[in-house]
């Protein structure tokens, strides 16, 4: 159940990656770094005049913490994450000769980078079997019953666990992608998704204005928990 999934997943997008812009291993960290709380769409928008200038933590050392905060100043959190983002670059400097490190451990000690953040920049820029689990995936874990976890980690975990390894490359970006745009937060789109019949969602949103049907409440997470953990087992039997 869990390959066929991946599988429908796969065949609407064949090669995902993500929808954050970047140059390179350094822009992609500062990109993802940026990304905490904030939706792709903003991060890009004020990253892609960034990265026209800077595209190395020399660059962005030179630039200085001002010059940075003048770019990135629409991102939630600007402040926070400026003070980060120059840290980490003089870190790569100092201890990484300029180069971003393909080591988890390594990653997560530089500021403002977390789990989440070391696991985009190890998948995409270094081709490891990570999943970084966001609001999105960590909804779709709960609410299809896929990976149930009562917080990020627990489902990262259980993805890991479940995800056949043909699958687990791409893995993240195929349920990041079908969070953000058919299985959404306040109100999934049950009606257009290929793994409907896959999901222990109930009840399903029907398709706006069908006849005789009417849209279902999504359950709160913590419902879902509850609920579909016990179904996908019986499912996997």
């Amino acid at each position: 159940m869990v390959a066929e999934f991946y599988r429908r997943l796969r065949d609407l997008e064949p090669s995902p990656t993500t929808e954050l812009k970047y140059t390179n291993t350094y822009t992609l960290l500062v990109a993802a770094a940026l990304s905490a709380q904030a939706t792709d769409v903003g991060v890009n928008r004020a990253t892609g005049p960034l990265f026209a200038v800077v595209d190395t933590p020399e660059k962005m050392l030179a630039l200085g913490e001002a010059g940075l905060k003048s770019y990135i100043k629409t991102i939630g959190l600007f402040n926070t994450k400026a003070k980060n983002v120059m840290a980490l670059s003089k870190i790569l400097v100092d201890e990484h000769a300029g180069q971003v490190p393909a080591v988890r451990e390594a990653l997560e000690k530089l500021p403002g980078v977390g789990r989440k953040t070391a696991n985009v920049v190890l998948n995409v820029a270094f081709g490891q079997h990570t999943i970084a689990v966001d609001t999105h995936i960590f909804r779709i874990g709960n609410r299809t019953g896929l990976a149930p976890g009562k917080n990020p980690r627990q489902v990262e975990d259980n993805l890991e666990k479940v995800t056949p390894a043909a699958f687990k490359q791409h893995a993240h970006h195929w349920l990041i992608l079908h969070g953000r745009y058919v299985c959404k937060a306040r109100a999934p789109d049950c009606w257009r998704c290929v793994v409907n019949d896959l999901c222990a969602f109930t009840p399903k949103v029907a398709a706006p204005n069908s006849t005789g049907a009417r849209k279902a409440a999504p359950k709160t997470i913590g419902k879902v928990v509850k609920n579909t953990a016990k179904k996908i087992v019986n499912r996997r039997r």
